[in-house]
């Protein structure tokens, strides 16, 4: 009697190490979504401008909350800076839904990393593993399905926060005082230019950071600025020795207000 296809045994399976990911790849499961080459371009939503700016005690990284499809919105309150653990935190822009996924995935490695070894995975290893998931979807970039992260942590041998922008292929870089990726990042940029300077306060990095996503909405129709009727203000983000902190609407809205009232 033929007994059928034997499912393996976990000592069957290679030994991955501490990644989760080499764990989904070695049991055959898919990590994330992939195209073939000769597949159509898709026009899925876009999230659009993210950043980030070193202050005295770490990083504060700031989103708008506007993701588009073509020239239409499709999202208004769309989250694009998340947690990535208890110390750094991941901003995405490009293409939404994927971006999402990424962050997800992100998420968990980190988490298994910290389970399996027993202490947390350093500023610099999670930079590079980033880069990695990066550098995986080189294949859905060539079909226009972009996804470009920011990443910030606070360096507990360090004392300091650091950050890092990424390119398309998977290249990573640190910034020493800040960074910006999206549509509006030249726009964002070139008003973080003019505001920042080192030994800013963390309420003062909030303001530049908001200031400069209010001066990219201005010229860049993809990025959506607060809208104060609405309630619809930027997800901020602050990373220090206290670990990842998310301000509340209530926080925001006065750096908001201020930037409304004086960005031209």
């Amino acid at each position: 009697m033929n007994p059928g296809p034997r499912l393996p045994l976990l000592f069957d399976i290679p030994a991955p190490g501490s990644s989760f990911i080499d764990l989904l790849s070695t049991m055959g499961y898919p990590v994330l979504p992939t195209m073939a080459a000769e597949s159509k371009p898709l026009q899925p939503p876009e999230g659009t401008t993210v950043l980030a700016l070193r202050y005295g005690d770490g990083v504060v990284m700031a989103g708008d909350r506007q993701a588009t499809e073509g020239n239409l919105v499709a999202h208004r309150h769309i989250r694009k800076v998340f947690p990535a653990d208890q110390f750094s935190a991941v901003a995405i822009a490009g293409t939404a839904g994927l971006a999402i996924e990424m962050v997800r995935l992100f998420q968990v490695e980190l988490e298994h990393y910290e389970k399996i070894e027993g202490h947390r995975l350093s500023v610099e290893g999670k930079a590079a593993f980033l880069a990695r998931l990066v550098r995986n979807q080189l294949a859905m970039a060539f079909q226009g399905l972009v996804v470009v992260p920011l990443f910030a942590g606070f360096d507990e041998a360090l004392g300091s926060g650091r950050l890092y922008t990424y390119d398309v292929v998977g290249g990573r870089y640190e910034e020493n005082e800040f960074g910006s990726t999206g549509s509006g990042a030249r726009l964002a940029k070139s008003y973080l230019r003019t505001a920042f300077h080192p030994g800013l306060s963390a309420d003062e990095a909030v303001a530049v950071g908001v200031g400069a996503l209010v001066a990219a909405a201005q010229e860049d129709t993809a990025t959506g600025g607060p809208d104060l009727r609405r309630g619809i203000l930027p997800n901020v983000l602050v990373i220090s020795a206290s670990g990842v902190e998310e301000l509340s609407d209530d926080q925001v809205r006065p750096a908001a207000e201020v930037a409304v009232d004086t960005i031209r």
